[in-house]
Formats: C-alpha cells, structure tokens, sequence
C-alpha cells in the first residue's frame, strides 16, 4: 500500500529547504526513534531509497532482543 506525500519547499534569499514527512503509520511500522540518521540514496530519477546506517541496525536489533 502507497501513501502519497507532498513535497514541501522553504524559499529563502540564500536558500532552499526541502522536506518530506512521513506519514505516521509509515514510521512506526519502521519502528523509527526520535533523533535516528538515516541516508538517503538517489537510485533513479523515480527511486530514493532511504537507509538506515549500519550501526543502527545492530542496535535496533538489540533493543529487539531485550523486548519480553
């Protein structure tokens, strides 16, 4: 299932912001915390990918095997 999402833009005499939100149900199904870095992969024109770093993978694993 899709969520369709706008692209927001910030114009500013000297700059641009760009954001994109998630959705809520997006970002709790990937289990996301407050203040994680992600990064972002540009595969195509049509494709980002957004990843998380490998050393939040081994930490998020662990939580997960601590959890009752």
């Amino acid at each position: 299932m899709g969520f369709p999402t706008k692209i927001q833009l910030i114009k500013r005499a000297k700059s641009e912001q760009w954001y994109i939100n998630f959705p809520s149900a997006v970002a709790q199904a990937m289990e996301f915390n407050k203040g994680e870095i992600v990064e972002w992969i540009v595969e195509s024109k049509n494709k980002l990918v957004l990843k998380r770093t490998s050393n939040q993978d081994s930490s998020s694993k662990k939580k997960l095997n601590n959890q009752p």
